[in-house]
């Protein structure tokens, strides 16, 4: 069962900039005991390499020199956008719905790697039968829509997990995704926007078109608040995503990010109130084009590149075993002393 917060603690985008502001930082002095054990373990300086710089990254946000991961947690969001209707996508918006049966079924890829991680699997659809608006042609959201999904993102996130990971589904929200991303770090629309569900050339162009749309008409806006991206440009799932994020933060439970549609749902938090996502690792890169341009915005170097782009939280499912490696030994390697080992 989830634990869930009766009320999340705001009710309008500036209420949830000011929480972001307010986020608790790593424990200082849990990172520090990590960092000397680190010292002492049975190897040579620097030998596990990035593990030993995970681990300590976790023992910060958990709170203790020797973090484990018992049990995380994989949220996949899923929702519908109106712009699909633009001819955005390979695949009808009715295989939404389609892919959420698939997930209670335990049909889908997400499952048989929640499964092989030992995480609880929670999916959920957000108003499938309501697309969000075309953003060519107005918000994609509505504030009062945009809260309410960060806030059902918000309250699905178990305290008790030890470690989240945000996924998604959502017939045509590469475009959204590559929207965000353009209007909040620029350059040019093509240089965003990927093939997604596997677009032809055609499809191509007109993803380019409408997301340059989108951010001709919404740029400026997104230009003065960042948070407005997920109402403008967003949808439902990507929102949420941003939602539970948040609340893992303010949990202090770490999070892998998963691929370009994750981590552009939340790119808003960091470009709002920079540091946001100290508490999130990016889990892989995919390879829809733009997730290592969006990555590199932000600051993140993905642990995994194997070549994913299938969404659902998949690529950041995989990279829960690489965390699992950093905790298993850094917390359970003997030190030089308690090994009776010369340190040379």
């Amino acid at each position: 069962m989830v634990t869930e917060a009766a009320d999340p603690p705001f009710s309008s985008l500036a209420a949830f900039r000011d929480l972001l502001a307010r986020m608790p930082s790593p424990d200082e002095a849990a990172r520090e005991q990590a960092r000397a054990r680190n010292d002492q373990l049975t190897k040579p300086p620097g030998a596990l390499g990035r593990l030993e710089e995970l681990a300590i990254w976790l023992a910060g946000w958990q709170g203790q020199e020797k973090p484990r991961i018992a049990a995380p947690q994989i949220i996949v969001f899923a929702g519908n956008h109106g712009v699909v209707a633009r001819g955005v996508s390979a695949f009808p918006a009715e295989v939404t719905a389609q892919m959420v049966a698939n997930f209670a079924a335990g049909g889908a890829a997400i499952n048989q790697l929640a499964e092989l991680a030992g995480a609880r699997l929670d999916v959920i659809p957000l108003s499938l039968e309501r697309p969000t608006g075309d953003f060519t042609r107005g918000a994609a959201m509505s504030e009062a829509e945009t809260v309410a999904a960060l806030s059902a993102g918000w309250q699905v996130v178990d305290p008790g997990a030890d470690l989240v990971v945000t996924g998604e589904m959502g017939i045509g929200n590469t475009t959204a995704a590559a929207a965000i991303a353009h209007a909040l770090f620029g350059g040019e629309a093509e240089d965003w926007v990927g093939r997604g569900t596997g677009v032809d050339d055609g499809g191509l162009a007109i993803k380019r078109q409408v997301v340059a749309e989108g951010v001709a008409r919404h740029g400026g806006a997104v230009a003065a608040d960042p948070l407005a991206a997920l109402a403008l440009l967003g949808g439902r799932e990507l929102a949420a995503m941003a939602g539970a994020v948040a609340r893992a933060r303010v949990e202090g439970i770490p999070v892998i990010l998963d691929g370009f549609i994750a981590t552009a749902a939340v790119a808003p938090l960091e470009k709002a109130v920079p540091g946001a996502l100290d508490h999130a690792v990016a889990g892989h890169v995919s390879a829809e084009a733009a997730h290592r341009r969006l990555l590199d915005a932000l600051g993140k170097v993905p642990l995994l590149d194997l070549g994913m782009r299938l969404g659902e939280g998949s690529g950041a499912a995989v990279a829960i075993q690489i965390l699992k490696a950093a905790c298993a030994t850094h917390s359970g390697m003997a030190t030089f002393a308690e090994a009776g080992v010369s340190e040379g």
